[in-house]
């Protein structure tokens, strides 16, 4: 049976990068363990599902308050490994911090995904999500 732990440090999140690279193959591990150290500075978290002793998936996490928003978590990286998806991870996992996000107050959940990531779209919108806008990069 899977379970899902609250990652906190480095030294947990750091073997995870397989997974992270999943859904973003451009990050070398060098970057990702970079930005770890910037991420967890400014409050990030990580909620992992394992079943013995395999990540199956995971999403980073924070909580914070925006004008628009209220007090929200932001689930970032959200990802399911390939070989497990259509199990209900993702389903338990979005439980989890939902509960999360309640306990601590939180009026808003907020992620972005990729626009080709239409499945994933599709999954959010079955828990609520609603498309709000667009998330606009500029590469400096």
């Amino acid at each position: 049976m899977p379970e899902i732990h609250i990652l906190t440090q480095k030294q947990e999140m750091a073997p995870l990068y397989p997974l992270i690279r999943q859904l973003s193959p451009n990050v070398t591990e060098e970057r990702y363990l970079h930005f770890l150290d910037d991420m967890l500075a400014h409050g990030y978290r990580m909620a992992a599902v394992f079943e013995d002793g395999v990540c199956l998936g995971l999403s980073g996490f924070w909580v914070s308050t925006k004008i628009y928003s209220g007090r929200y978590m932001e689930l970032d990286n959200v990802v399911i490994d390939a070989a497990h998806r259509s199990r209900g991870i993702g389903k338990m996992l979005y439980t989890f911090l939902l509960n999360i996000a309640l306990e601590e107050g939180c009026e808003t959940l907020m992620l972005d995904a990729y626009l080709e990531n239409e499945k994933a779209h599709a999954f959010y919108e079955r828990e609520g999500f609603v498309k709000r806008g667009y998330h606009f990069l500029n590469r400096i």
